[in-house]
């Protein structure tokens, strides 16, 4: 009878033995090859039609406006004569920085003489003092903090950046406004005692991001100093950035790849390594994946933020993986999201047409680059 139950036991044994040898050799299976993206004349005139059909359209329109008085009610033309369409003043900004880009690369953009005339409306400078009085009215100093101030700043990057006489034109247009975002940042920065850790437009590593990149290409030190500073004391200590938790229901940026990509800007090689790898370790690993954001409603404003959040992590993830072999898998899974939401935004309602294009363009940029 004892010969029997051991011989039982022994037999139980083994079998639990070769379930976990089964287990221990499971492969996680490998992540599809997504197509590259394109980004030729072709889908640069199709991305042009996005922000052409609502820089000049002016309704329907959120003014995020503060009245201090009855004289505050005028229409969203003349409170921001260059910056009116595409339903409020941060989309039109980054529609213009759009065509200013396309120009950029496909000198032979459909109809580019008639872009460039359009722009050079548009941005006249006495358009832009009007802009500039506007944020000198007293409840409207914080206007676009720092949403709208940082794709102000990237138009101001990418027209100094072009070698053209429209572009020179354009410059000189702008730059008051761009003058006084500048100022904005640095009086700012060092009154925020804490940083906006969220997936919409007050996040303030992307905030960063984008002034920062304006301030190393101008070389302007100052802004530069300001934002390195304020940065590091936010950020340079954080770990284990839950991206479990993300996106939310109508993000449009990523809180942890924001952060991720802005510190890659700051640090030194060798220093973000360490960095990176105590704020997103799963990152390394060639097998991790990241599933888009779902886009269940394109026609509601809030639930098509999602096709933003794709783009956005897009460009964050390659930043993060420039120069850096070790990460290069996540340019995969950037291209994985882009693919997902590009087709959509072509034909796509009002809600997301008049700004996902500006997305789109600066996340190929990010691919092609």
């Amino acid at each position: 009878m004892r010969n029997f139950i051991l011989i039982i036991l022994i037999i139980i044994m083994s079998c639990n033995l070769s379930t976990k040898e089964k287990q221990h050799i499971v492969k996680t299976p490998e992540i599809e090859i997504a197509e590259l993206p394109v980004l030729n004349l072709e889908q640069a005139n199709k991305l042009a039609a996005l922000p052409l059909d609502c820089i000049n359209t002016e309704y329907p329109n959120k003014l995020s406006q503060t009245l201090g008085s009855e004289a505050d009610l005028k229409t969203p033309n003349e409170l921001h004569p260059s910056f009116y369409g595409c339903f409020d003043w941060h989309s039109a900004v980054h529609g213009h920085w759009s065509l200013v880009r396309l120009l950029k690369s496909f000198p032979n953009l459909d109809g580019a003489a008639d872009i460039k005339q359009r722009l050079l409306n548009n941005i006249s400078k006495e358009h832009i003092l009007t802009e500039v009085a506007y944020f000198d009215m007293t409840y409207n100093k914080s206007f676009e903090r720092t949403y709208g101030w940082a794709w102000l700043l990237k138009l101001a990057e990418e027209l100094h950046t072009w070698n053209d006489e429209t572009a020179q034109k354009l410059t000189a247009n702008l730059q008051p406004l761009t003058n006084l975002i500048v100022d904005k940042y640095i009086e700012f920065l060092p009154k925020l005692n804490y940083p906006m850790r969220v997936g919409t437009h007050t996040n303030t590593a992307f905030g960063l991001s984008f002034a920062y990149d304006y301030a190393k290409t101008v070389n302007h030190q100052a802004l530069k100093d300001a934002i390195e500073s304020r940065a590091k004391y936010f950020f340079l200590n954080d770990s284990n950035c839950p991206m479990s938790w993300e996106p939310s229901g109508t993000d449009f940026l990523s809180p942890c790849l924001e952060e991720a990509a802005l510190m890659k800007r700051l640090l030194p090689k060798e220093e973000f390594r360490i960095w990176l790898d105590q704020f997103l370790p799963a990152l390394k690993n060639k097998n991790y994946n990241l599933e888009v954001g779902l886009v269940s409603d394109r026609t509601d404003g809030h639930l098509v933020h999602l096709d933003g959040v794709n783009f956005s992590r897009a460009w964050s993830l390659y930043t993060i993986a420039e120069g850096l072999p070790e990460y290069q898998h996540l340019k995969n899974i950037a291209n994985h999201h882009i693919n997902y939401s590009l087709p959509s935004i072509f034909g796509d309602s009002y809600e997301g047409g008049h700004w996902l294009g500006s997305f789109a363009i600066y996340a190929l940029k990010s691919v092609h680059d």
